[in-house]
């Protein structure tokens, strides 16, 4: 009885043994896991392609998605909110800027001041960057008060008038004056509107911020 005993646990420890050394050569015979990278993938950006907006060749619709954004300037800049000074161009190339306004005084002698009104001149320096002559009659300007309303009227003083008439030449600048009259109840701050009608249809009208001198 004790030598079957001994036998039965004999075979047992034998067995015991055989698993484990089955076991460990199983996990030596498996591949070390694959490490996955913590870093993503790094991703191209697009180029945005640049744009001329004073490129006489752009059509309307390129113009307007590029370059008017609310509206742009030919920099690519606001057409709104410019400051006297500033430039704006269509994308013809024709440029404008507001130089100034200033109170008028230079009254000949068949004028006279409103005394309920600020009488004041305008300049501007229209730049025709295209490649072929402007019609200055396509411009108009239009003024309003920029504190509590109001709109200005147009007028014409005699001394030192240069009103938007004719054509300028490819290349060529020239100052034109507008003279106008706002309410003295309106104040001095004003914003000027550069309107422009062709038959190229610009629908962009910059408009500039400033003082009346």
């Amino acid at each position: 009885m004790r030598v079957h005993t001994a036998a039965a646990a004999a075979l047992v420890l034998a067995v015991t043994l055989t698993g484990c050394g089955s076991s460990d050569s199983s996990n030596d015979a498996q591949p070390p896991a694959a490490t996955k990278s913590s870093e993503p993938a790094a991703k191209e950006s697009p180029t945005e392609a640049a744009v001329d907006c004073a490129d006489g060749d752009l059509s309307q619709a390129e113009w307007m998605e590029q370059c008017d954004g609310s509206g742009t300037g030919g920099d690519g800049g606001p057409s709104t909110g410019l400051a006297f000074g500033k430039s704006f161009s269509w994308p013809d190339g024709l440029g404008v800027t507001v130089v100034e306004a200033k109170v008028f005084s230079d009254w000949d002698e068949y004028e006279s001041p409103d005394p309920k009104a600020t009488e004041f001149r305008l300049k501007l320096k229209f730049t025709n960057g295209s490649k072929a002559s402007v019609d200055l009659s396509e411009l108009s300007i239009l003024v309003d008060g920029a504190t509590n309303g109001g709109q200005a009227s147009g007028s014409t003083f005699s001394r030192g008038s240069a009103p938007l008439e004719g054509r300028i030449a490819p290349g060529v600048s020239a100052v034109k004056t507008d003279d106008n009259a706002l309410g003295k109840e309106f104040g001095k701050k004003i914003v000027v509107t550069v309107q422009r009608t062709s038959d190229d249809g610009f629908e962009a009208f910059p408009e500039f911020e400033g003082s009346i001198g």
